[in-house]
């Protein structure tokens, strides 16, 4: 058994078992989900799997010290790359975000708002689209200058990079 979203297309069924909610802690990977999980807002994520090596080839396999040196040429550049999500908001913070995640240690930082374990969800009902945690790393990170991460985009960074595990009871994937 899978969770109700990870059987949908193969892109879905390998994000699933082999990457979401799995911990990540290196600051460059989490730089990336950050990016992606802002990307995503308002979108499908399967738009965002389907255009992920895209994304990685745009913004310099997501290495904070290279996009944090573009510039509007950069941006031209993106705008006009249909293999990513064109949202000239979404670009910007993205080469925002990278600035900030040099200033910080990212996984320390994110690794703090991590709550307690608690047992998996029983059911889609029960998996929150924001949590306390999640509201106080969005403040945070916008304290800090990053850009384009509310508490539901963070919560879903929180999922991504297994500072909650999700999945729910009963799923396939094994508690990390």
């Amino acid at each position: 058994m899978r969770c109700w979203w990870g059987a949908s297309s193969p892109e879905y069924v390998a994000y699933h078992d082999d990457e979401w909610g799995r911990p990540v802690r290196d600051s460059r990977a989490l730089y990336e989900k950050l990016c992606l999980e802002a990307f995503q807002s308002g979108l499908s994520w399967i738009t965002i799997l389907r255009k992920r090596e895209s994304f990685r080839a745009a913004f310099a396999g997501f290495d904070p010290a290279v996009v944090a040196e573009f510039g509007d040429e950069d941006v031209a550049r993106l705008m006009a790359d249909a293999g990513i999500v064109r949202n000239r908001a979404k670009i910007e913070a993205a080469i925002v975000n990278a600035r900030a995640a040099l200033t910080v240690d990212l996984g320390e930082l994110l690794w703090s708002f991590a709550p307690p374990a608690r047992p998996r969800p029983t059911d889609r009902a029960s998996v929150p689209a924001l949590t306390d945690e999640s509201t106080a790393m969005a403040k945070e990170l916008k304290r800090r200058g990053f850009k384009f991460v509310g508490p539901t985009t963070a919560y879903a960074l929180m999922q991504a990079c297994g500072l909650v595990d999700d999945h729910i009871e009963g799923c396939c994937v094994p508690a990390a």
